[in-house]
Parts: structure tokens; sequence; C-alpha cells
């Protein structure tokens, strides 16, 4: 595992914006934009490297996640140095009616790691769902791949695997660190 990190909200319409965080709130986002530190308790490493309680830092994460400051807070791995060298985006032609109930079947499937839709770019691209699927070699991706096949069943036109050729920027929104205070 690479880190745990807390992920900036990215919505057409945030709930919130980084203007209407606070000095503390803006702290912890600079404090947690690398990651949370990798210890038995993060929030309270983060507590003491910023002065305040554990339960202060915890309700002040869950209040910034429920405005959508903050998407989520989950584990970002680095497939490669855990052994999953075999990492293929599945593309999909599925009826556009049809996407979002799809994409939350496959995306609850335990070896989709994420999967959402796109618009499509005809005629050059037909593809609309998109699902991630890690393995040790290629053939276990198509064997995961033939499993989401099966579910779409003939409501899946058409399907590619994309396969990744190296790891790519893995982050999201960075703030420089302040001294401002407000």
């Amino acid at each position: 595992m690479d880190s745990v990190t807390a992920l900036a909200s990215t919505p057409a319409t945030p709930l919130a914006t980084v203007a209407d965080a606070d000095a503390i709130d803006r702290a912890l986002i600079v404090a947690t934009q690398q990651g949370l530190p990798l210890v038995a308790r993060p929030y309270h490493a983060l507590a003491a490297q910023l002065q305040l309680t554990p339960e202060e830092v915890m309700r002040r994460m869950q209040q910034m996640q429920q405005r959508g400051l903050i998407r989520r807070i989950g584990v970002v791995p680095n497939h490669y140095a855990i052994g999953y060298v075999a990492n293929g985006m599945s593309v999909w032609d599925v009826p556009d009616e049809a996407a979002d109930q799809l994409g939350a079947a496959v995306g609850q499937l335990d070896f989709v790691s994420h999967c959402y839709c796109r618009p499509r770019h005809l005629p050059l691209w037909r593809y609309n769902l998109f699902a991630m699927v890690h393995g040790r070699t290629r053939a276990e991706v198509e064997h995961k791949v033939a499993q989401i096949a099966q579910l779409l069943g003939p409501q899946a036109c058409a399907h590619e695997i994309l396969y990744s050729t190296r790891i790519l920027k893995k982050t999201g929104l960075r703030l420089a660190a302040s001294n401002r205070t407000e």
C-alpha cells in the first residue's frame, strides 16, 4: 500500500469549496494530502501535529466529507509493488439508458477497483462504461473481464482491455501550505 489519502471533492457542483474551509480545515487538508500517517492511530498523529484533539480531527474530517470538501478517505495501493502487474481498464459499449445500473453491478464485483461511465466520442470511441481490473497476469485479467462480460450479458455490445504500461500521477487536489491566518 502506498498511502491512505483524503481525496478532494470534484463533483460538477461541489457542496463546498476550499474557499469555504477555515484555517484548521485547510491545515488538515495540507497535512493529509500526501496521505494519512501510516501508523496505528493516524488521527491521533495528525492531532499531535496540529495541536488538536483526536476527536476534533475526526469530527472535522467527517464534516468536510459531509460538506463535499473531501470525497472519500481510502487506500491508494501501488498495484505493481504488491504483485499486480497486469492492470487492465476494461471498456464496454452498453446501452446508455442502462449504463448506470450496469456500472453499479460491475462496481460491486470484488475484483473491480473502480467503475464509472463516460460519454462516447463517436465515431472514434464507442465505449461508455469503464471498469478497472488488476491481476498478476494478463490471463488473470482476461478471466475476470470474461466474468464481467457474463454479468453484462447481451447488453455488452463490445469491449476491449486497455493495459497499463506505467503508473501515472495518482493524486488529487494539492494545496500549498500557508502561514496565513483567517
